[in-house]
């Protein structure tokens, strides 16, 4: 029931070439900020070049209670040092969305850089870039409908000041500077299609592509609120049960774990049901452990543009039914 959670190419491989290049202009006494509630794909590259540059890491925590990342628990990180913060635009875990544009307006006033990992917010919510405030933005279109590749947006001013290191018959020319060698045509193309059959989803509209897109993404997010309130409310009248994604502006993605019984059995009694919600911390490791749950998280379900009100009838069924038969340890 909706996408999956593993790193990607750009979440890992790509956000460390951009560490990489990034800590190369640092200097020891610098600062750099990232979340617990991020994915570790926005967390570790970014340690792991601080650690190489002997720069600070500051880590911005979330209400464990409320899931809420709040631009008071960033501005409680910065400094006059701070040169990059690195922020979910939406956990993957949880469904978080914290105040990007927010936050953006508190990194800038601290002369630094916001880097916003996108892949979980851009299947359930439009992007505007600038509105946002983000300096780096990245996603990946398997998210929405697409091939596993990865995206970066940056303005080109920016790129122009960046030397990644790459071939010598590489272009310099912005923005194939970043890539490592021939551009993967066939998932560009792929990734264009997925964005026009996402553009078709919100019925006839006047205008482009971009206001189609605005219309598809209303017309979803109105789709996945609806199926959310009827999975919450089923939720909420089954015992036993521990819904952790509380923020009040998320997207439909919900962590559960069972009183007294495992969420490994329950996603593997699911699956027996033709019903797919995988248990685990889905990379987003610091998250599951910020919550109390450990390396071994919760079950994940995740609400999506093609899914229905029988899937989530079948999902709420097959959790009666798991808990029912499924005695609990005490």
């Amino acid at each position: 029931m909706g996408a999956g959670g593993n790193p990607g190419p750009l979440g890992l491989g790509g956000c460390q070439d951009m560490a990489r290049t990034l800590a190369a202009g640092w200097s020891e006494g610098d600062e750099v900020v990232v979340t617990r509630l991020d994915h570790d794909a926005n967390i570790r590259p970014w340690v792991q070049a601080a650690e190489r540059a002997g720069v600070t890491v500051r880590r911005a925590d979330f209400d464990p209670a409320t899931g809420e990342l709040t631009a008071d628990h960033i501005r409680a990180q910065l400094s006059d040092r701070t040169r990059l913060v690195a922020v979910t635009a939406a956990s993957n875990l949880i469904g978080t969305m914290p105040p990007v544009t927010e936050i953006a307006r508190l990194v800038h006033e601290a002369g630094a850089l916001l880097y916003v990992d996108g892949v979980h917010h851009t299947a359930h919510a439009p992007v505007d870039v600038r509105v946002l405030g983000a300096d780096f933005f990245v996603c990946s279109p398997y998210k929405f409908l697409g091939p596993h590749h990865g995206v970066l947006a940056a303005s080109p001013e920016l790129l122009e000041t960046l030397r990644p290191d790459k071939l010598l018959p590489s272009s310099d020319a912005v923005p194939e500077r970043f890539e490592l060698g021939t551009l993967p045509y066939e998932l560009l193309a792929g990734t264009r299609a997925a964005v026009d059959v996402l553009a078709g989803l919100g019925g006839p509209a006047d205008g482009g592509r971009r206001t189609r897109l605005g219309a598809a993404y209303e017309a979803i997010g109105a789709h996945e609120a609806r199926l959310r309130a009827r999975l919450e409310e089923g939720l909420a009248a089954l015992d036993g049960v521990t819904v952790h994604s509380r923020a009040a502006r998320r997207t439909p993605t919900l962590l559960l774990t069972f009183d007294g019984r495992s969420t490994e059995d329950a996603y593997r009694f699911l699956a027996g049901r033709n019903v797919h919600a995988p248990s685990g911390h889905f990379y987003a490791l610091e998250a599951s452990r910020h919550l109390g749950l450990g390396d071994t998280g919760g079950l994940r379900v995740g609400l999506a543009c093609y899914t229905s009100d029988e899937d989530v009838d079948r999902l709420l069924d097959g959790l009666g039914d798991f808990l029912k038969q499924t005695p609990a340890a005490h």
